[in-house]
């Protein structure tokens, strides 16, 4: 089972390190290993969330984001995508780009750098929703009740999580402009960009998941009908089989785990820079990582990981609403990629030995885990 998941990853991991080394040296194939740990351990997170999304559709669509999916993240998000920044910001072509990047790799990194602003304010708001939707709604289990419980109640406001975005969004802007006024206007500009790559992220986040949401709207409506027919196959001595998510509903979400994985590569890819500005060595190293985390949400899926530790899930988007923030405070203040990366591990660690003790709590009280077994819930939460 293990092979099966993460065989694709080990050859590619096999294969990336070997072209390293072949062709750049052993300091290639070192850089390669360390930005393949490192995009791992940033978007280990990305996997738990990825889990939850992709375990709601069927084999198929499965397929697709492990096949399809898996050449966006790595070609698109890992290789294009920083071509393309450089090709924006720069004001030239891609093929320009490219160039820039093999024959003058410090101003290629210059330049990414530059983009960093829009970069952070679009990345930021779209994970910061993903975190704040998930805070303010009400759910079954709770990991840190004290605090879940009351902002739940607050969820109950319609549009409060994109106002505390858009203030979020709006002292972000503030913050760059009253940085460019002190010191002599030398990001001026900035402010307006974070502003409105902030309001871009927003838009597709919405947009995105909108359309996920009203298509799998629809989805429940036919659920139901199903598990009428289901029924009635139980009735009748049949067989009946879980299809999950398909068609429309599955291509939206789909397209959803898209923007999401989108949105957590640019710590990565920014963070590469750090390690090295070669462009075919972060690619190689990035791609890898990608490819852990595409079998790593796989291997959640299949083993049904995410039912049996409640607090996974949790876990996650507490490390996105981490990670949302940390990408807004490097729009003026630079942060170590390794506390960007740790902060995840951390607290999905956290998230997952909280599940394991609220386990073993519950078998001993003979509980089912439910609402009404509070007092095992918070016996297994409350030394976290």
């Amino acid at each position: 089972m293990l092979l099966k998941t993460f065989g694709w990853s080990f050859g590619v991991t096999a294969v990336g390190l070997a072209a390293a080394a072949f062709f750049w040296g052993w300091e290639a194939f070192a850089l390669v290993a360390i930005l393949s740990i490192l995009e791992i351990s940033l978007s280990f997170d990305n996997a738990v969330v990825n889990a939850g999304v992709l375990k709601k559709m069927n084999a198929f669509w499965q397929k697709i984001f492990l096949t399809i999916g898996i050449l966006i993240a790595v070609f698109g998000m890992r290789l294009v995508f920083p071509v393309i920044i450089v090709a924006i910001s720069a004001k030239v072509g891609p093929v320009e780009a490219v160039r820039v990047a093999l024959d003058n790799p410090e101003r290629y990194e210059q330049l990414v750098t530059d983009a960093h602003p829009a970069i952070a304010a679009f990345g930021g708001m779209f994970l910061l929703m993903i975190f704040l939707d998930f805070i303010f709604e009400q759910r079954e289990h709770k990991w840190i009740g004290w605090l879940e419980r009351p902002l739940a109640r607050l969820g109950k406001v319609d549009g409060l999580s994109i106002c505390i975005a858009l203030i979020v969004l709006l002292v972000s802007a503030m913050t760059m402009a009253t940085a460019a006024h002190q010191h002599g206007g030398a990001h001026a500009d900035k402010s307006a960009t974070v502003l409105l790559s902030g309001i871009a992220g927003l838009i597709t986040y919405l947009i995105v998941g909108g359309l996920s949401g009203h298509f799998e709207d629809k989805l429940e409506e036919e659920e139901e009908r199903e598990q009428e027919e289901e029924e009635a196959a139980k009735r009748a001595g049949k067989q009946p089989s879980a299809v999950g998510l398909a068609g429309k509903a599955a291509f939206f979400m789909f397209l959803y785990l898209e923007v999401l994985d989108a949105s957590f590569s640019f710590d990565g890819v920014i963070g590469a820079f750090a390690v090295t500005n070669h462009i075919f060595w972060m690619a190689l190293g990035l791609g890898i990582g990608a490819m852990y985390v595409r079998s790593l949400t796989v291997y959640l899926v299949r083993q049904g990981t995410l039912d049996d530790y409640v607090y996974l899930e949790h876990g996650a988007h507490y490390a996105i609403g981490a990670l949302s923030i940390i990408l807004l405070v490097t729009i003026k203040y630079q942060i170590n990629e390794v506390v960007t990366g740790l902060v995840g591990v951390v607290l999905i660690a956290l998230a997952f030995w909280s599940s394991v003790r609220r386990n073993r709590a519950l078998a001993a009280a003979g509980g089912d885990g439910g609402d009404g077994d509070e007092s095992a819930r918070s016996d297994a939460t409350s030394r976290v």
